[in-house]
């Protein structure tokens, strides 16, 4: 506890590192009071249906991930997924069309080129997902909730559909753009952080509830409520190890002894993550499983509404099945364009380095490639594993609610972000010589692959 007082304390000293994480908070509130703001011509009190239909299943994880926005028919209802969901088409796009690899290769000008177009993909995708969720809206409230435009909900007016997409394309440009501003002045990766307190915003609701539904047991209850929060820190542990596990390869850098020509070596290792891709796999796999309900609110085809709602169904197989291929697939995908061991072993190869037994040059980058494909298989099949966890704990009746804690998107998003952030913060206290968050003074976060 001193440490802790004492590491707040230096915290505080630094001035730049105070302003970045107050200048965070008041970010963080802004985007939560927005999410209580409801969309205008929509009655606030006549929403429990909708609620009730996104406690659960893929529509309960986007409210999850929207802090709830996505229930109360807020400005912010379709959250920051419409980014996310542009930023995955960009980065396919940047293996396969030459102007997209051209621009990753021209620095710092070509990344804001790139984050230009997302921007504007962004409005594409937020234009096709909102008519969705108004169609659904409508579906949901009551005659009397959509005012005072028409007392018929089965056709509301031009205007209200005009309106209200425009202002949820508008509020999901806000949110990205709130996202940014974290990013360049505040500490962490906005568009994480955003995530992260939309999930743990529904923490204590979740937490709440099964607490209840324990109590309510006759015998055993609140045993088992404890051996669930057990279980959750051990999930928890499982989480970190997770995105800070390495397998370390050896690296001898040769060294010139001054006045003779004998070269000696001086061992030093490379970092390879067992999880290099963090939890962007998770975050790109579960925007794609929200195309099936978006598509479904284009159209009244009873095949694709099937196909649809076997696909919505969280606990079903087919959905697991699929979101864990998903995730394998795009772990591989996302480590393949952020490490690139050509880069690694020329890199070497400059600076006098080598991989004893194995020559410089092609055969090095061979020797990566092949270390990165055999750690990178188990490692995304265990990151799978874990994001449908959340299935297999629910079958032993733990509240669905707070069973997405257990694993899935939101436990993993949850560490890696604090993992980063903290990682941030440590990093500001080391460079002015003070005690990091930890004894070894090394938090290892998604991003961190230092040599």
């Amino acid at each position: 506890m001193k440490k802790l007082i004492q590491t707040i304390k230096n915290i505080y000293k630094i001035e730049d590192l105070r302003k970045r994480i107050i200048y965070t908070l008041g970010i963080i509130l802004i985007y939560r009071l927005g999410s209580f703001v409801v969309l205008p011509g929509v009655d606030p009190k006549a929403l429990g249906a909708l609620q009730q239909q996104t406690s659960e299943g893929l529509l309960g994880l986007l409210n999850m991930f929207s802090g709830g926005a996505f229930s109360n028919a807020s400005v912010f209802a379709l959250g920051i997924m419409p980014y996310i969901s542009a930023s995955i088409v960009i980065q396919l796009l940047s293996i396969a069309v030459p102007y997209f690899q051209k621009l990753q290769r021209e620095g710092e000008s070509g990344r804001r080129k790139i984050n230009q177009i997302t921007r504007y993909l962004t409005v594409i995708v937020t234009l096709g997902q909102a008519p969705a969720y108004i169609t659904n809206l409508v579906a949901q409230v009551p005659s009397t909730a959509i005012y005072p435009f028409s007392m018929d909900v089965l056709t509301p007016p031009l205007f209200f559909w005009v309106s209200s997409v425009l202002i949820l394309i508008c509020g999901t440009l806000f949110v990205m753009w709130l996202g940014e501003r974290i990013t360049d002045n505040g500490i962490g990766n906005g568009i994480s952080l955003i995530i992260m307190i939309g999930i743990i915003a529904r923490l204590p609701f979740a937490l709440f509830a099964e607490f209840i539904s324990r109590v309510e047991q006759q015998t055993g209850g609140l045993v088992v409520f404890v051996v669930e929060l057990i279980v959750l820190v051990f999930v928890i542990l499982l989480c970190i190890l997770l995105v800070q596990g390495t397998r370390r390869i050896p690296v001898q850098f040769a060294k010139r002894v001054i006045g003779n020509k004998q070269y000696g070596g001086v061992r030093q290792y490379i970092p390879l993550k067992v999880n290099a891709a963090g939890v962007m796999p998770i975050i790109f796999a579960q925007a794609i499983m929200f195309v099936p309900i978006t598509l479904v609110g284009f159209t009244t085809s009873e095949a694709l509404t099937g196909f649809a709602s076997a696909f919505a169904n969280f606990n079903g197989f087919w959905y697991n099945f699929t979101f864990a291929l998903l995730i394998i697939l795009f772990t591989y995908f996302y480590t393949a364009i952020t490490i690139n061991p050509q880069q690694m072993a020329e890199d070497m190869k400059k600076n006098g380095g080598f991989i004893p037994g194995i020559k410089p040059g092609k055969r090095t980058a061979e020797f990566i490639d092949t270390i990165m494909s055999r750690i990178t298989l188990p490692g995304s099949i265990f990151l799978a594993f874990v994001a449908i966890m959340p299935a297999f704990i629910h079958i032993f009746g733990v509240n669905m609610q707070f069973a997405q804690f257990y694993g899935g998107t939101s436990l993993l998003i949850m560490v890696g972000v604090v993992l980063d952030t903290l990682q941030q913060i440590e990093s500001h206290l080391l460079m002015r010589h003070y005690d990091g968050l930890t004894k070894s003074g090394r938090i290892k976060g998604r991003s961190s692959m230092g040599m």
